[in-house]
């Protein structure tokens, strides 16, 4: 079914798509107050306001908030990322017009109780603590400090000095400022007849939304001084954990498909090219794993082993020689592993068109990455039409660039 595209009176898109064989609804409501967009001595905010968010609206403290929610029966969620914070909802269609009300009245009207804002610093300190917990995010978390530029770079769980200073007045004044409409996306997919279909949806926000204006402050981005480094945390844990970055094509690029199915290959199960390398044929790791994450203006890619101290440096070595082969004539692509990594793909597609959740979710980001939504049908013909002769020729020009290396336990490594 077609997908409306519409802007509504305040500036902000709103995207609905249609879904046939369903009774629900999923909204997804970005908004350009994500981790990146905190001051550099308020970090946490964003983490903490996703969850302030959720204890009461309008005139609606955050037991009642709760009750009128479970009332309607509608899921939801907040969500800080490092561009948006993203509110997600799911509910039945036909409650989709009475629950708009209490949407709105959390982007327009939270609370931001002082009473809720000791508990919720309290919950934001336990995650940050946390980390201490789980050596492999914290290596994550490192090299992603060291290879993106600020603040792209920031954890999303804030600092103990931010948090700790941040008050009520700060949260609430963080919040107006950055809440706007022009930089949001509002996405809605699945039974949209049993809301009355597009026309009333967009007729109903445009008057909840009335008077709303503004546009948040852009994201200025700095550079990172250490990319290309190797850093070597030091710590007791009896395992060891190696992470590598490096840079890969944004979505908007033409590459950006290629690139996926590349990743799909390096790291899509148990027949890929990395576990069967660093894992099955000698044995060296525990876990091996490579991702490809894109965004409107950049894109990572980012390699993971999990060793003992006494394999690290062969584990880091058989990695990066994966990482590099696959660019060179020996490590092209065969018509098996595309075929393979293309049914990965397109099946997943599948899956995601039968959660209106989730189809939101992807209209939302689709419309702020690429600046328009895209049909399941669209994407997956456009998988469906690359050859092996595009994923080798796309092979044979691409290069890891810097690759930003990051080693967490009691054993140090050196770059091969």
């Amino acid at each position: 079914m077609p997908i409306i595209s519409k802007t509504l009176s305040c500036g902000t898109p709103l995207v609905m798509e249609p879904m046939s064989g369903v009774k629900s609804v999923g909204v997804t409501w970005l908004l350009p107050a994500g981790n990146a967009t905190d001051p550099d001595n308020r970090q946490g905010m964003a983490p903490m306001l996703s969850e302030l968010l959720m204890r009461g609206a309008g005139g609606l403290d955050s037991r009642g908030f709760a009750d009128a929610m479970d009332t309607m029966g509608v899921s939801h969620s907040v969500d800080s990322a490092t561009i948006h914070m993203r509110m997600g909802f799911s509910l039945l269609g036909t409650r989709l017009m009475d629950a708009l009300p209490l949407a709105v009245d959390m982007v327009l009207r939270p609370r931001i109780d002082q009473d809720a804002v000791e508990p919720t610093r309290d919950l934001a300190m336990q995650a940050l603590e946390g980390l201490s917990d789980d050596p492999q995010e914290r290596a994550v978390l490192a090299v992603r400090e060291r290879h993106n530029p600020a603040p792209i770079n920031r954890s999303g769980l804030g600092t103990a000095e931010g948090l700790a200073a941040l008050t009520r007045e700060e949260l609430i004044e963080g919040w107006r400022a950055r809440a706007k409409p022009v930089g949001s996306v509002i996405a809605i997919a699945g039974d949209l007849d049993a809301a009355g279909g597009p026309e009333a949806i967009a007729s109903r926000l445009d008057a909840l939304l009335a008077g709303w204006s503004g546009a948040a402050p852009a994201v200025q981005l700095g550079h990172a001084a250490d990319r290309g480094s190797l850093h070597h945390i030091e710590d007791k844990s009896s395992q060891v954990q190696i992470v590598c970055m490096h840079d890969a094509p944004p979505e908007p690029s033409p590459d950006c498909r290629l690139e996926r199915l590349v990743s799909s290959v390096l790291s899509g199960g148990m027949a890929s090219r990395l576990f069967a390398e660093v894992r099955e044929k000698r044995g060296l790791c525990y876990a091996v794993s490579q991702s490809y994450a894109t965004d409107r203006d950049y894109g990572r890619c980012m390699a993971y082993v999990g060793t003992q101290p006494e394999r690290a440096q062969e584990s880091l070595d058989v990695l990066l020689a994966e990482l590099q082969r696959i660019n060179t004539p020996a490590g092209a692509l065969t018509a098996e592993e595309l075929q393979r990594a293309l049914i990965g793909i397109r099946s997943s597609l599948i899956f995601s068109g039968e959660s209106t959740g989730a189809r939101a979710s992807g209209l939302a980001s689709d419309q702020y990455r690429l600046g328009r939504p895209r049909s399941l049908e669209e994407i997956d013909a456009a998988y469906a039409s690359i050859t092996l002769d595009q994923v080798n020729a796309y092979l044979a020009r691409r290069t890891l660039g810097e690759v930003t290396i990051v080693t967490l336990g009691s054993a140090e490594v050196r770059r091969g």
